[in-house]
């Protein structure tokens, strides 16, 4: 299979989306295309590129100036469609879809009742909140939630294309610690009691599943 790489560090959109879409224009057999981009914005715009397409993506941070975007081409077909912009077909570039929403997680199991059936209910959860036209603004974990942003996660795909879109992704430290986790912590940052209360009162909603 095929893997093209195309390079927009430094540009801003709609350049990047530009670029990604006369490269899945020009694949001529089933692949991968990766997107290297230094911002969030950028991750935003060629990730609802991708999801117009019907491609299969996913992001991730390197690190605080670049991003890859990886775009699976399954089939000719779906490249074909994706072939240049024409001046009537513009690409769009969204400022920001992020919302001033605030998403907290307390356990790894959704609801009451079986807790392999939470288990898989908050992993389709997480799965549906990263494909929302409109990303919530941090997504915060603690108490059991805690198990969920670590190593070796069924959600941690979910999160990191998030937080690559600007999702800030928060974990209580005193309940890493508390659960031995602390060192396995693979997406997002350490908060205290005093961050998580800080952003709870300075979101417009906050949302607990």
């Amino acid at each position: 299979m095929a893997k093209v790489i195309v390079d927009a560090l430094g540009e801003q959109c709609p350049i990047p989306v530009v670029k990604a879409t006369k490269a899945l224009g020009e694949m001529k057999e089933p692949g991968v295309l990766e997107v290297h981009v230094d911002n969030e914005i950028a991750v935003q715009n060629v990730t609802r590129l991708a999801m117009g397409k019907g491609l299969a993506a996913k992001s991730e941070k390197l690190d605080d100036r670049h991003f890859v975007i990886t775009m699976e081409v399954s089939a000719l077909p779906e490249a074909k469609a994706a072939a240049p912009q024409t001046e009537d077909s513009e690409p769009v570039c969204v400022p920001d879809i992020r919302n001033n929403t605030v998403v907290v997680i307390d356990t790894a199991a959704m609801g009451r009742g079986d807790d392999e059936l939470g288990r898989t209910l908050m992993k389709g959860f997480i799965y549906a909140l990263s494909q929302l036209e409109q990303l919530p603004r941090t997504i915060i974990f603690y108490n059991g939630g805690a198990h969920i942003p670590v190593e070796g996660s069924v959600s941690l795909e979910d999160l990191k294309s998030m937080e690559a879109q600007g999702v800030e992704i928060l974990t209580c430290g005193t309940c890493l610690n508390y659960y031995g986790l602390t060192e396995k912590l693979a997406v997002g940052q350490i908060a205290n009691m005093y961050t998580i209360v800080e952003k709870l009162s300075a979101a417009d909603k906050v949302i607990k599943p």
